[in-house]
């Protein structure tokens, strides 16, 4: 599925990087420590967190994740939805919370 058609199911709003909401979503990640998450998540993960800064832009380039989908009505900062928009790393956000979320994505990718 694309970020653009998972954002649909699970009910986000794409605010940042919407030139990349076309690209695959195969897994998932849920992780605010950024170093672990660099290390860990797998590529074409949708990225459940509730960092929105500069930083956790930085770590989705790196880790090569299709998206970040703040959780808990986070916010991002400019900065952040800036570097997004430039490297079209989709930012969505949902006020659900980290857990519901995981369990909408596991289902919509037929893993749960």
């Amino acid at each position: 599925m694309t970020v653009k058609t998972l954002s649909e199911l699970l009910e986000c709003n794409c605010i940042a990087g919407h030139g990349g909401l076309e690209r695959p979503v195969t897994g998932g990640y849920i992780g605010d420590f950024l170093s672990w998450v660099m290390g860990r998540a797998e590529e074409n993960s949708a990225w459940i967190t509730v960092m929105g800064n500069i930083n956790a832009v930085a770590v989705a380039l790196l880790a090569d994740v299709s998206c970040i989908i703040l959780c808990d009505s986070a916010p991002l900062d400019e900065d952040a939805r800036l570097r997004a928009e430039e490297n079209d790393i989709p930012v969505l956000t949902s006020s659900q919370t980290a857990f519901a979320l995981a369990l909408s994505l596991g289902r919509a990718l037929g893993r749960c």
